[in-house]
């Protein structure tokens, strides 16, 4: 077998006790292999089962006993039988075994594979381990397993125990299960086992293993702390972003008997001159161009080499810092781990002695890592310290990327005590909110976390494999609705919510919802002009700001001249970036220069005086009052050097003001200087 692929048994209990649960064993072992169809199309796979009726196994046949054990597909490369089978397994009559199970099991891959090291072999037992093995004709149970054990490792084999522990039945004999125990920990001490205890469908789609990513080293070299002292280091990816397979384009052009096609299907493209669209331009003639305001710069691949930042390969240690200055929502992209170099006893004693000293003093390195020669994205990472508990297992480090400067994101939002008394929570509504929030936590005090990150599957994914697969039976397959696991993922948990019902009624009888719809402009009779009332304005200019976000759906990416408030209300609410508010403000205030510099006896002075209310509204949202502020200062300078200064007198007589410090928190300005800023500026004139 190629090192490459790999052959796994799937040792299942369909004993009595495991009936309640086999849809979902059914379910997460056959998208196991829905996946090798996808991504290791070449692995070899194998059913196992045990506890069943009857008995079907060759080692049966040829030494006696292991009864109740059938093998149910021999090992062969993956393809839709294994799905069908995995997702019609037949329910057993009697307790299995799984250490005659595990025995079967190692002798099939020996049988086909030989005692070969060759390739990766591996065993997946999923059972509840409630009922006892059979006694040992030679010493104790223990010793029978950890001689098995050793046997697995000798050929190379790796197993992983997946234990059901749910709700147990009453007859369930907890000292059974605490033999059971302490046999299968043998396993996972004298080889590389996994053993996971799992008590709920989700958890159990977490725990199986479904996809094998090979560990490829990101750098292999040293971590250096100063031209004299360096460590000699492994540095591998520990965690990864988990995409859609690539989806390709397939062609059915080809006749359907030709078994050698490829369905490939090639793109190509043609660069044409836009002087003369019908001449075609060679590669040695074009020209990369990078667009800079209205114009666009061509750059050679010569002057883009040249300009390139190319550092050279490298980890260093820049300096070491107190963990708590370190923020968990800074880490940034993947995780990586750092090993001492295999086989390298003196890199190892380093470096454990190094990751004990860092974690007895709480502190932190911060590295600068180039992990090729030539990379242009140098990253900043601190480098926290995983002390092991194994002898087997040495000391490491874990990195976490830290973002740059540019990398954070501010988003600022309101304060509270922006707001009117009347809109804050009295002492039975925080109350109320309190215990809404304890009720409902998915990791109470002294009780298992629900939805563990290591043993919750992505439903998205989940969904998408299971619909790949029924598609490869029927083209025309209509999506399915999401399975009942799926849902315990993606919805609230229906149980939970029936518990905590008073909790949540008492938080609904706490609040008092009522709709706040926005105010709809009035049309002129031109059909073309929006504005308010004088009553309105007044009313608006010192409302509170609470509707901007509802026009967060609209995609504006300008404020026009037709609807400027709307625009400008849309464009303020925007989060899919970090310039929207500053692009919407910036924007507004052009527009209100404009429209009173353009102003024809005062027509556009309503209008203006709109766009200035909005904007008000927008900057108290956005904690910006000195935006503001600043802008009406210097558009009243703007004004008396313009000789527009009715606009001045307008503004004064609607009531505009300032942006104070009752306002907004940031503002500079005083009640007092906001109410007689428009009042000392027409006395001025």
């Amino acid at each position: 077998m190629a090192r490459n692929k790999e052959a796994l048994l799937l040792l299942l209990d369909v004993g009595p006790s495991m009936h309640s649960v086999l849809p979902e064993v059914e379910k997460v072992c056959s998208l196991l292999v829905q996946k090798k169809l996808i991504y290791n199309k070449y692995d070899e796979v194998g059913i196992v089962l045990f506890g069943t009726e009857d008995t079907n196994n060759e080692l049966t046949t040829e030494v006696g006993g292991y009864q109740h054990i059938v093998v149910l597909k021999n090992i062969k490369v993956v393809d839709g039988d294994i799905i069908e089978a995995l997702q019609q397994l037949p329910r057993g009559t009697t307790n299995g075994d799984f250490l005659d199970a595990v025995i079967v099991a190692m002798d099939m891959l020996i049988k086909k594979f030989g005692e070969t090291n060759k390739g990766k072999k591996r065993m997946c037992l999923i059972t509840n381990a409630q009922y006892p093995i059979k006694e040992s004709y030679e010493g104790t149970k223990e010793e029978q397993v950890t001689t098995i054990a050793k046997q697995m490792t000798v050929h190379g084999m790796r197993m992983e125990s997946i234990i059901l522990r749910g709700k147990l039945s009453q007859d369930a004999n907890k000292g059974i299960m605490e033999e059971n125990d302490r046999l299968l920990n043998i396993f996972s001490k004298e080889t590389s086992t996994r053993l996971f205890y799992v008590d709920n469908p989700v958890s159990l789609f977490g725990a199986l293993r479904t996809r094998n990513i090979t560990l490829v080293t990101v750098f292999r070299g040293d971590i250096e702390f100063s031209p004299k002292l360096k460590i000699k280091v492994m540095v591998y990816k520990k965690t990864a972003e988990e995409k859609f397979p690539s989806l390709k384009k397939y062609s059915d052009k080809a006749p359907p008997n030709d078994k050698y096609a490829t369905h490939e299907v090639k793109v190509d493209y043609e660069y044409k001159s836009s002087e003369d669209p019908d001449k075609v331009v060679p590669p040695d003639q074009r020209i990369k161009g990078y667009p800079y305001g209205p114009q666009i710069v061509p750059i050679a691949s010569a002057e883009w080499e040249a300009v390139k930042f190319k550092p050279e390969k490298g980890v260093k240690v820049l300096g070491f810092t107190d963990s708590s200055n370190i923020f968990r929502h800074h880490y940034v992209k993947d995780v990586y781990v750092f090993l001492p170099e295999s086989g390298n006893t003196k890199a190892a004693l380093a470096l454990s002695a190094l990751a004990r000293a860092m974690k007895e003093m709480n502190k932190v390195a911060i590295l600068r890592c180039v992990w090729r020669r030539g990379q242009a994205n140098v990253v900043i990472g601190v480098l926290t310290p995983n002390l092991s508990d194994r002898k087997n297992i040495p000391d490491s480090f874990y990195l976490n990327i830290l973002p740059f400067a540019e990398d954070l994101r501010e988003f600022q939002f309101p304060s509270f005590t922006n707001f009117p008394a009347s809109w804050l929570p009295n002492e039975q509504q925080l109350e109320a909110a309190d215990k809404l929030i304890k009720a409902l936590d998915l990791a109470p005090h002294g009780q298992q976390e629900v939805l563990l990150p290591d043993f919750t599957p992505n439903p998205v994914l989940e969904r998408f494999y299971r619909y790949l697969e029924l598609k490869s039976k029927d083209p025309n397959a209509a999506v399915p609705p999401l399975d009942d696991t799926l849902k315990k993922i993606t919805e609230p948990d229906a149980d939970l919510l029936l518990q905590n019902k008073s909790v949540i009624d008492s938080f609904c009888r706490s609040f008092d919802l009522k709709g706040n719809p926005l105010k709809k402009s009035r049309r002129s009779l031109g059909g073309k002009r929006f504005f308010w009332s004088d009553e309105e304005v007044k009313g608006n200019i010192t409302a509170q700001p609470a509707n901007l976000i509802e026009n967060a759906s609209v995609k504006v990416e300008k404020i026009g001249d037709l609807t400027p408030v709307q625009d400008f209300e849309a464009l303020i609410s925007r989060r899919d970036g970090p310039n929207w508010v500053v692009k919407a403000i910036n924007e507004m205030k052009n527009k209100i220069f404009d429209l009173v510099e353009d102003s024809h006896e005062g027509d556009n002075y309503p209008k203006a005086l709109e766009c200035l209310v909005v904007l008000r509204k927008g900057c108290i949202i956005e904690q910006e009052p000195k935006q503001f502020n600043d802008f009406l200062k210097h558009l009243c300078n703007f004004c008396q050097v313009k000789n527009l200064n009715s606009f001045c007198e307008y503004l004064a007589s609607k009531g505009l003001t300032l942006i104070s410090k009752t306002e907004a928190v940031d503002s500079e300005v005083t009640d007092d200087e906001a109410r007689s800023f428009l009042v000392k500026s027409e006395s001025k004139v």
